[in-house]
């Protein structure tokens, strides 16, 4: 049985973006809309799909789509703010927690 491909999608009734594995939910990175500001403030991934990069994945798909919006990112959760600092692109569109 081959593991299909991870996706991500966007749940705003739950303010997060999800990524789903092998059928199930296997992770989410919670944010909060505040006017052209996404705020993101804990992202987890299932222990059960620890060590696959879903992580990654699903960081990378959920900064992509805020850009396409053209909204800011604001990097309160360690996990997104390590992405950020480790990957190019994003640089024009996030506003660091502290900065004004």
């Amino acid at each position: 049985m081959s593991e299909e491909e991870p996706r991500v999608s966007r749940n705003d009734s739950e303010s997060r973006y999800e990524v789903h594995a092998d059928g199930k939910l296997a992770g989410f990175a919670e944010f909060t809309q505040k006017g052209t500001l996404a705020v993101f403030t804990h992202t987890e991934i299932g222990d059960e799909f620890g060590g696959r990069g879903l992580g990654k994945v699903l960081a990378k798909a959920a900064l992509d789509d805020v850009v396409a919006r053209g909204d800011v990112i604001v990097p309160v959760c360690p996990f997104i703010a390590g992405y950020l600092r480790k990957n190019d692109g994003y640089a024009d569109h996030v506003r660091w927690p502290g900065e004004h």
